[in-house]
């Protein structure tokens, strides 16, 4: 099942073709575009590969993931921006909009939330309802930093902790073999 969130232009309202669901997204693929873009999060540790997980939903024609981060305190202090969104005030973690990645369903697979060996499954339960219960906020500061990032309308201090989306969409085609059919 693909989760995607419509932003229609003219009317500004957005529409839930479905609701978010959690993804874990391929390390290999995450590091093929760090090879591109220094700003794409590193997420293998030394011991075990810590699962990447967050939103899915499509932004320019493109699917797009938003990461979560797990709750710190320093999250409570911090302020939502549009590059970045505190789930439930910080005590369940953040969304980091700045990190999205452009990618196709060949390099996540959809979380199974009641797989008895998913680390952290109380938690995840916790972030996926509030996301839901949010999603037109959600999508709202995606699609508009999306925006103004391809349009060079950005903060330049937001910007400069962003992904280079441009880029990383071409070489997402690139990576799945999908460039040629343009």
């Amino acid at each position: 099942m693909r989760i995607f969130v419509c932003y229609n232009e003219n009317t500004g309202k957005v529409k839930v073709v479905e609701k978010f669901r959690l993804v874990k997204v391929d390390y290999h693929y995450c590091d093929y575009l760090r090879s591109f873009d220094n700003k794409v999060c590193y997420n293998s540790g030394t011991k075990e590969l810590r699962p990447y997980l967050g939103i899915l939903f499509e932004i320019n024609n493109c699917e797009y993931f938003a990461p979560l981060s797990s709750p710190k305190p320093k999250h409570k202090s911090m302020p939502n921006n549009l590059d970045f969104v505190k789930i439930d005030n910080g005590n369940l973690g953040a969304i980091n909009f700045n990190n999205m990645l452009p990618l196709t369903k060949a390099n996540y697979k959809i979380l199974d939330l009641n797989d008895k060996n998913l680390k952290y499954s109380k938690l995840l339960h916790l972030q996926l309802r509030w996301l839901n219960r949010h999603y037109n906020y959600i999508f709202r500061q995606a699609n508009t930093l999306y925006k103004k990032y391809i349009n060079n309308t950005l903060d330049k201090k937001i910007k400069m902790r962003c992904c280079n989306f441009i880029l990383l969409e071409e070489k997402c085609l690139e990576y799945n073999g999908e460039f040629d059919k343009i």
